[in-house]
């Protein structure tokens, strides 16, 4: 039973991390290679579209375990120390909110998914001949 209660409490501090990398994008304190990878990671985190497909057993998930928090603990280490407590503590403040929406972050997502779907296709034709 403790260790459901170890894992309920990762997911929380993960929830809290993805929206605290939200907030650091649209932070000016924060130099601009970090937001560009915060920006991503928490675009993925945040996005309906995953890498692996999460109905493939195993492997779905493993993208989302594996993937995010390596880029969570990327991101950490370029913000400051004192932006990233303060964006944390934004994060765990506005939680309760909902997550955050971005219709422009959204956008820029499905063009990034489409236009990778596109050069993938291209390799394949151009492998196919």
């Amino acid at each position: 039973m403790r260790a459901l209660e170890v894992w309920r409490e990762r997911a929380q501090s993960f929830k809290i991390d993805v929206v605290a990398l939200w907030l650091a994008c649209r932070d000016p304190r924060v130099p601009w290679y970090a937001k560009a990878l915060a920006a991503g990671v928490a675009g993925y985190a945040l996005s309906p579209i995953d890498l692996i497909p999460d109905f493939i057993p195993i492997l779905g998930y493993l993208d989302d375990l594996v993937l995010i928090p390596l880029g969570v603990a990327s991101v950490r280490r370029m913000i400051p120390a004192h932006v990233w407590s303060e964006c944390r503590a934004r994060a765990r403040d506005g939680l309760g909110e909902g997550k955050p929406r971005s219709r422009t972050a959204a956008a820029v997502i499905v063009t990034i998914w489409i236009l990778t779907a596109l050069a993938f296709g291209w390799l394949l034709f151009r492998w196919g001949r």
